[in-house]
Order: C-alpha cells, then structure tokens, then sequence
C-alpha cells in the first residue's frame, strides 16, 4: 500500500475505473467530457473495443502510480467470454477526471506471426514486491529509475551479449503475458536476441518513485535478415523470424538499490514499424 496521499488518490481512481470497465458502465468512474482513447495502437471512440466485450477479471491487479505526471497503471488478467487475456492500462487524469486511456491487450489471437506462448490467465500470480514500496534506503532518483530502464531496451536492441546502461539483480526475472523467464541477465549476456534490429518509440511515461517502477511503451522491430547465427557462448542458434514483424508493449521494471529486480510486460504483434498514436514527436 502507497503512503503518499497523492498516489492514494490516483489509485481510487484507478479502482473505480477497473469496477466501471468489468459493470460496461462508464459513468461509474469520473470521465473528462472529452476521453482519448486507444486499444492495441487504435484510437476509437470512448468507450468501446473491449469495453463491450469484458466478462471478467482473473486474479488480483497490480497497480503502480506517478502523482507528478498524474498518470496510472494498471496490470491485469481478464476473460471475454471464454477467450482470456492479459490486459495493460494506462490512465492520464486532468483533475480528479480520466482524460486519457491506453490499453493493450494481449490474447493468443494478437500474437501470432510467429505463435508466441502465453501464460494462463488463472495460474498467473504477479510478483508480490511488485507492489511494495521500496525501503528509502534503496530507492534511487527518478532519473535513474529511468536511465536503468531506457538501458533495458538498450540491451535488448540489437542484442550481443553486452549490458549497456542498466544493472540487473542476481535472480532478476521476466512475465511476459504471464509467462516466466527466469534468466533474464543469462539470456542477455547469450545474446539470443539479436534478431531485435531496434527498440524504437521508447516512452518512460510513468515513474511509481515509491515503489521503485517505471512502466514503459516501446516497439520491437524484427527485419526478418538474420537467420542463423551463434549464441556468445558458440551455441547455434536461429530466429524465429522470417519476415518484417514488430512487437508492441506496454512494460514495466521494478528497480531497488540500483538494481533491476523484476520485470512484467503486456505485448502484441503489429505490423512492421506500427507506431503509437501516443508516440512523441520526434522520438
């Protein structure tokens, strides 16, 4: 549970969104007259996508906050019917009113080209230090939280086996769609990702200072060129793709003493080189 009376307010908020968005009924949350509104990199009319189609929420929500940018987020597990998912949000508000909502969400029809494993909505558990806010003692600036981020991506970029600009913690772990990577710096330092031609658009938007996260929005572009090539270690080793392709995410990182202690990401696949109608000029 957050101490500062800011973020305490913010996640009320966040709350009375995720109860308005499982009821499809929006006018139990405090709307803006205005709501921009995107799902997967689309921008619609508010409300709708899945809106209309939310049966229900699986398991508990991790919800992180930024009170110097008024911005929330949230982590979730939701079915639509019988088809589950794995749901990331992202609210702006102007006041005490949403006036921005982001969402993406991922289920196995949004990950295909290439069949990407997803966990299973009902076995997941997040982390539970996720939530916890970091001893003052660990915590480090709000620049560094995302500098240390910022070098994640910079990592995966082109991955050849060197950390660049950010330091994990012994253990340090991945869900990516509720699936668990336990390896996260081994597989770094292997360089098995360096089928990853550029982590683009990279946004730090939100930056939850006292529980040391930041949540990020970034894309993940695959040429489609390289094909076979040798892990750091000598292993072979071959992409998986075979044509231009792109993942979108919605990411965030827990960080305490300097340290990168876990990590929770929400993707899909887009077209190659899709951007976000959130994107910043010029990034």
């Amino acid at each position: 549970m957050v101490n500062h009376p800011a973020a305490a307010a913010l996640e009320k908020i966040a709350a009375e969104y995720r109860a308005a968005y499982l009821a499809h009924a929006a006018q139990r949350a405090p709307f803006a007259a205005r709501v921009r509104y995107t799902e997967n990199n689309v921008e619609m009319a508010f409300p709708d996508g899945t809106w209309d189609t939310v049966t229900e929420q699986v398991g508990e929500v991790l919800t992180i906050s930024d009170p110097l940018t008024g911005q929330v987020g949230m982590y979730l597990a939701i079915m639509q019917g019988e088809t589950p998912g794995f749901l990331a949000v992202r609210l702006k508000l102007e006041g005490e009113r949403i006036s921005e909502v982001e969402h993406i969400i991922s289920t196995r029809r949004n990950l295909s080209g290439p069949p990407t494993p997803i966990g299973d909505v009902r076995e997941f558990r997040h982390d539970p230090d996720l939530e916890r806010p970091v001893p003052p003692a660990e915590r480090v600036s709000r620049a560094e939280l995302v500098r240390l981020a910022d070098g994640y991506f910079s990592t995966l970029e082109n991955n050849t086996g060197e950390i660049r600009g950010t330091r994990f913690a012994p253990g340090a772990f991945r869900f990516e769609n509720g699936m668990h990577f336990p390896n996260v710096e081994a597989d770094f330092r292997l360089g098995k990702y360096r089928f990853n031609e550029r982590v683009r658009d990279r946004d730090h938007f939100l930056v939850d200072e006292e529980r040391g996260i930041v949540m990020s929005r970034g894309f993940i572009d695959h040429k489609g060129v390289l094909d076979h090539f040798q892990l750091t270690d000598g292993t072979p080793w071959r992409s998986i793709f075979r044509e231009p392709h792109s993942w979108s995410l919605l990411e965030m990182f827990k960080i305490k003493g300097g340290l990168i202690t876990a990590i929770e990401a929400t993707f899909i696949a887009a077209p190659y080189y899709a951007r976000s109608p959130w994107a910043q000029p010029g990034r």
